[in-house]
């Protein structure tokens, strides 16, 4: 989807006027990265867990099922009121990744998912996940992995050639060990890594281009909407579902 990275949506307030779509269409496309990292963590009774970028509030709800304890931030106002109903048991609180309004040493885990390429710093966000955690508590991350590595990339690619821009680099943490050399650039010592599937459905042609142009326009729906059906052909069944395959990087270091 172009908010993802292609800045159709960039400011918080805009996030949170998109939020309930955002939810409904991409909110569980991370479940299986959500789980790889709570199972690599060991989350379970007790665990006192921080979600940075917390969105919608997915990942707070599966931990929250494990008996963490489960506190989360994210910068959007829109994406918080969504979080608290997901996981009402949550401590939640308004504010980014480079500046957590939580005491030094406070959670055994924290948690980004898609969350430290968005900040201006990743070091001194990196840095900021470590002050909140106790000494030996673990730092999980997860990201999209590389372009080519997701079906929703290609399509993603028609639409930026059709829109008039260069496809989007690769950021280094999508690549195979970035997350690992980012956390070891960091002083983190990292303890386990891989890579998931991540299956994504979208029932017919208008969910489709809804979700992958979520924020833009109605011209800009009536212009690329064709560009995104015909770059999904693909990935078409004969009932009209698109089903894509997609994949997320994940890595755990401890502190």
């Amino acid at each position: 989807m172009r908010i993802r990275e292609h800045g159709a949506v960039s400011e918080d307030d805009a996030w949170s006027t998109v939020a309930a779509e955002w939810a409904a269409t991409w909110g569980a496309a991370a479940a299986p990265a959500h789980a790889a990292l709570l199972d690599a963590t060991v989350v379970g009774a007790g665990a006192r867990l921080l979600d940075v970028g917390c969105g919608s509030g997915e990942l707070l709800r599966i931990a929250a099922d494990r008996g963490a304890l489960v506190a989360g931030c994210d910068p959007a106002p829109g994406m918080l009121a969504l979080a608290r109903r997901a996981a009402p048991e949550a401590a939640l609180r308004e504010a980014g990744v480079e500046d957590l309004p939580w005491p030094d040493g406070s959670f055994d885990v924290v948690t980004a998912v898609n969350a430290l390429h968005l900040a201006d710093d990743e070091e001194g966000a990196l840095a900021e996940l470590r002050r909140v955690l106790v000494p030996g508590g673990r730092i999980a991350v997860a990201s999209w992995a590389e372009h080519a590595a997701n079906d929703l990339d290609a399509i993603e690619a028609a639409v930026a050639e059709a829109d008039g821009d260069d496809p989007s680099p690769d950021l280094p943490e999508r690549l195979p060990g970035g997350l690992e050399a980012l956390l070891a650039a960091n002083g983190l010592a990292v303890e386990a890594s891989g890579i998931v599937e991540a299956p994504w459905a979208a029932a017919d042609d208008a969910a489709l281009v809804s979700a992958v142009l979520l924020g833009e326009d109605a011209a800009t729906l009536e212009e690329l909407g064709p560009v995104v059906v015909a770059a999904a052909a693909p990935f078409r069944f004969p009932n009209g579902e698109y089903r894509l395959l997609n994949r997320f990087r994940w890595a755990v270091a401890r502190a």
